[in-house]
């Protein structure tokens, strides 16, 4: 998977999740809850974030829980509608993120506040986990 979040500023909170044995997850891909407590790789608009994958995960490894980073700052692609600084942003697809809608403010499917200006696919700032 391609455009993996980069850390800028580290987390300081980490939450547990159970995953799929068979999937293999990259370092800092954006996931998705996807399940009661089930971790997944984003895969499309909308999709509820879960957090940042904090270590890897290799496919059919035996393992089926993951770190995920709940905070920090971090660089994450746009996926293509812009983003204004200060908006609040939610996932846009595999790995990216939009200006958040009405709606998803409301459901909680939020990622965090952008703090840079996007345009169409460009890469900026998110203060992950904060909307104030």
């Amino acid at each position: 998977m391609a455009n993996e979040a980069v850390p800028i500023e580290s987390p300081t909170k980490f939450a547990r999740y159970t995953v799929a044995d068979g999937t293999g997850i990259p370092l800092y891909t954006l996931l998705k809850l996807s399940d009661a407590h089930l971790a997944a790789a984003t895969s499309a608009d909308s999709d509820t974030f879960a957090g940042i994958a904090w270590e890897e995960k290799t496919a059919s490894d035996g393992v089926t829980e993951i770190t995920v980073a709940k905070n920090g700052v971090w660089d994450l692609k746009d996926s293509g509608s812009g983003i204004t600084a200060g908006g609040i942003v939610s996932i846009g697809g595999a790995n990216e993120i939009k200006q958040a809608t009405e709606a998803e403010m409301v459901t909680g499917d939020i990622v965090g506040k952008a703090e840079e200006t996007a345009s169409n696919n460009e890469v900026i700032r998110v203060r992950v986990g904060e909307i104030v």
